[in-house]
């Protein structure tokens, strides 16, 4: 599946949450991940993320399609960062 992450979270926890996701998925804009997952890997970002961010305070949201195709993108401007897979 073809996962985008966009959160907003406080001060003290945006590092966190960003060196946890850049674990699983490709760093797009600031508080923007994407790339595919499995369902496991998808639950245990959800699991780990549930362990960062304050549920009363922090936002996170997921969108999840079957495969990147099936998401049309429209970009303005420069994109922020460079998304690169070296395997």
């Amino acid at each position: 599946m073809y996962v985008v992450i966009v959160y907003d979270v406080s001060v003290e926890r945006v590092n966190k949450v960003r060196i946890f996701l850049k674990r699983y998925l490709d760093w797009i804009q600031n508080s923007v991940f994407e790339g595919e997952l499995t369902k496991a890997k998808l639950k245990e970002i959800e699991l780990g993320l549930k362990q960062i961010i304050d549920e009363e305070e922090d936002s996170v949201i997921i969108y999840i399609t079957r495969e990147e195709k099936l998401l049309k993108k429209k970009y303005i401007g420069e994109p922020k960062v460079e998304v690169t897979r070296i395997l």
